[in-house]
């Protein structure tokens, strides 16, 4: 435990490039679907973008998460600080969850969110393509959950270095064996879980909001089990967003302030 609060920043980037160069080489050896723009189209500019995300979060925002879980130890606001670790994470689990089904139904939440959805191709970058303003607003909602439920640093910072490892993982564009997925989604959010979610049919793109595991999408009412127009040929993005200009750095940060809508 000493060790991994410790060592924090550097298990993060660790695990953030080893899954990031594994899903890498799946989608290569293995792929679902056939691409639709080269890589380099899209990967740079996804890539800027997140750089882009954390920069300005560390400018304005003074804190981290474990930070603020390390103060909720010592300055509990509602709640003592007594979830044992794995009931941490489930509840940090859920309210992203529930923060994901708000970007979603929030008008001006969804304005920012929908960025995350215009890519027209399904990859492991798409896991990080996330606005700057989104990153910071999830990042507030993320230490305000912290503080209230004075959840400790050790289920923050395992929960963090997952849901980066997880966001990569179903994001990615490789083939699991259909049998396998069958068995792993019952837990987990495969690669074709998720995948509805980033369909352009509007039912499907409001359906399997988890990142983590299935269980919150089979409680919630909210989970899709296929595309109807299968992972192969099923258009990916938003109807309203289909110019492949939009894949440009710049297009992506304004987008939000753009006025297109379905």
């Amino acid at each position: 435990m000493q060790f991994i609060l410790e060592n924090e920043g550097v298990i993060r980037l660790s695990v953030f490039a080893g899954v990031f160069c594994l899903m890498a080489v799946l989608e290569t050896v293995r792929p679902r679907r056939k691409r639709s723009f080269a890589r380099q189209k899209r990967w740079f500019s996804n890539f800027a973008n997140l750089a882009i995300g954390a920069v300005c979060a560390r400018l304005i925002l003074p804190w981290v998460p474990v930070s603020v879980a390390f103060y909720a130890q010592q300055n509990p606001v509602l709640f003592e600080p007594v979830l044992p670790v794995v009931v941490g994470i489930l509840l940090l689990d859920f309210c992203i969850y529930l923060q994901h089904v708000a970007m979603h139904k929030i008008p001006v939440l969804w304005r920012l969110h929908r960025l995350h959805h215009a890519d027209l191709d399904y990859d492991v970058t798409t896991g990080i393509r996330f606005h700057p303003i989104e990153i910071i607003l999830s990042l507030l909602f993320k230490m305000a959950i912290i503080l209230i439920f004075a959840i400790d640093p050790l289920s923050v910072i395992l929960f963090e270095v997952i849901l980066n490892a997880m966001a990569m993982f179903n994001h990615a564009n490789f083939k699991l064996p259909l049998k396998l997925d069958a068995v792993l989604r019952l837990f987990i959010v495969t690669p074709d879980f998720h995948r509805v979610h980033h369909s352009s049919i509007q039912a499907e793109t409001n359906s399997n909001y988890g990142f983590n595991i299935s269980l919150w999408d089979r409680l919630c009412r909210t989970y899709t089990a296929q595309p109807q127009d299968g992972h192969e040929t099923m258009q990916i993005g938003l109807e309203y967003f289909r110019d492949p200009a939009q894949l440009r750095l710049g297009k992506m940060i304004i987008q939000p302030f753009c006025k297109k809508e379905p």
